[in-house]
């Protein structure tokens, strides 16, 4: 049995998948870990949000890819609040955003009366599985640790994450040949109340899109 304890970023996936992943910020790892069979501390194991930020050690084997791992312990110490919408229309800084890029991911600040309160990040699909944009995030497939624990062009800590693809998860084609994240700090929340107010995403609500992934890639 093998052991590593480190401090993790939670991702939950969704409803339809039994395990939560968790992306070792220093080893830059990710773990697919067991979602139930916990007894007495299942209810810790629930309250856990994709965007949380985790100190704890999991066990399991590192030869066998097949096999989840276990959450031995933990302790929350942060994390960012998450929100998620499909089939958005993006915002003008989006798309202003994405014509100005050369390649790769790319960004534009937000600033409210002058004071830069956030980002807006377009991510090109190409590189992501299948092009899905959302469905990557919800796994912890997009690598960004670096933009949920700050903010660089405000220097403050990011305080929410929202996720906007403009096409449904389920789609079959794309709309748009990127998705879009918009970090915030805690600075000016007018604004950021305003964007997540727009894309139905307040916060302290689970927005996750309501999908089956195991259903979308047998082509039921």
């Amino acid at each position: 049995m093998d052991e590593r304890s480190s401090r993790f970023r939670v991702y939950r996936v969704v409803e339809a998948v039994p395990h939560i992943n968790l992306f070792d910020t220093e080893g830059t790892r990710l773990y697919t870990t067991y979602q139930s069979g916990y007894g007495d501390r299942q209810h810790e194991i629930d309250a856990l949000e994709t965007g949380d930020l985790i100190e704890g050690t999991v066990a399991g084997d590192l030869s066998d890819d097949e096999e989840a791992w276990s959450l031995r312990s933990f302790e929350r110490v942060g994390g960012v609040d998450v929100g998620f919408a499909t089939d958005a229309e993006l915002p003008e800084i989006a798309h202003e955003t994405w014509r100005k890029q050369e390649r790769g991911p790319a960004h534009s600040v937000i600033e409210a009366e002058g004071e830069p309160v956030g980002e807006c990040w377009v991510q090109p699909r190409a590189p992501l599985p299948g092009g899905a944009f959302v469905p990557s995030v919800l796994a912890g497939l997009l690598p960004m640790e670096e933009k949920l624990t700050t903010v660089a062009s405000a220097g403050a800590p990011t305080t929410d994450a929202v996720f906007l693809d403009p096409d449904p998860v389920d789609g079959g084609s794309f709309s748009e040949p990127y998705g879009v994240l918009l970090l915030f700090t805690e600075a000016r929340g007018e604004t950021r109340r305003r964007f997540r107010e727009r894309y139905d995403c307040p916060r302290g609500v689970d927005s996750r899109p309501d999908y089956d992934p195991y259903e979308l890639s047998s082509g039921l």
